[in-house]
């Protein structure tokens, strides 16, 4: 399937684009006009985007049926500040409530249920239910386009940061499970980011790995491992070295394998099967050597 954007009408671009780029985080945007007026619309064209300065980057997009703008994007352009607000599980409900197209001069904070508190350095108000807050100072404001969905890019710079310590870990940093944060998908559908949905991604930062170019063909191009068990592998420093095959062989599990199986590619796949549990249990170092126990 091949779409071309230019043939492509824009509610079902819309939901091809939206249903791929995600989750995507959601800025909860507080926003105020210059009579005073709060306003507060959750918007998932949203990002970070540095840290010296940091910067914090949304969009709210012009209506797709009718072209029209929303109010958080006037608010800004007459008070060039807003509260970015994180939503969790627990007010994802709410959040939703309040996108709803009320008329201009409707407390979204009101209507949504939300607690309006003062901010320290901007006018819009933070909301209490968040358990982190951005206040910001917008820089910039970029129209991408004049027709109906045309992003409205707001460029803003974080001035002052509020963190509920409920959601810290012991050692200062924020814990997933406690945040319990939730992302933006296509259509109604959102997802959870706590529990079983977060995974734990070692990053080659401050070493780096062998490379998948560094694995026998016979791994790499297994029929049992996948792409993240060949990811683990690669991402190891350096193949094992010393006497270790001796040592690997005698385990239970592997010596099995070489008693029983006398056909090569039956005990390959069952080597390449085991390696597989093994780095499940996050031994991947070991995983490794067994998979090379097939050189030996």
């Amino acid at each position: 399937m091949h779409i071309d954007p230019r043939e492509t009408p824009p509610r079902r671009l819309n939901e091809l684009i939206i249903g791929s780029v995600a989750p995507r985080p959601i800025a909860f945007a507080s926003t105020i006009d210059q009579e005073g007026n709060p306003n507060l619309s959750p918007f998932s064209f949203f990002n970070a985007f540095g840290i010296r300065p940091p910067i914090l980057v949304f969009s709210p997009s012009r209506r797709g049926k009718d072209n029209t703008t929303k109010h958080t994007y006037e608010n800004i352009k007459e008070v060039p500040e807003v509260v970015i607000n994180v939503v969790t599980y627990s007010m994802v409900q709410q959040v939703s409530m309040s996108s709803g197209q009320f008329p201009k001069g409707v407390n979204e904070f009101v209507k949504a249920g939300f607690t309006m508190v003062r901010s320290d350095l901007v006018r819009p108000f933070r909301v209490g239910e968040s358990p982190v807050q951005f206040e910001c100072k917008v820089l910039q404001v970029i129209e991408t386009g004049y027709e109906g969905s045309a992003g409205n890019i707001v460029i803003s710079e974080l001035v002052k940061m509020h963190i509920n310590p409920e959601i810290l870990t012991d050692t200062g940093k924020i814990d997933p499970d406690k945040i319990d944060l939730v992302g933006r998908m296509g259509g109604n559908y959102y997802c959870r980011a706590s529990g079983g949905a977060v995974i734990e991604v070692e990053m080659p930062v401050e070493k780096i790995g062998i490379g998948m170019d560094n694995l026998p063909s016979h791994v790499r191009n297994s029929s049992i491992l996948t792409g993240n068990d060949l990811g683990q592998l690669a991402n190891l420093e350096s193949l094992p070295v010393g006497d270790w095959v001796k040592e690997v062989k005698q385990q239970t599990e592997v010596s099995g394998l070489f008693e029983t199986i006398r056909d090569r590619t039956e005990r390959r796949d069952a080597i390449h099967r085991l390696a597989q549990k093994k780095i499940a249990e996050h031994q991947v170092g070991l995983a490794l050597k067994i998979l090379l126990l097939t050189e030996y």
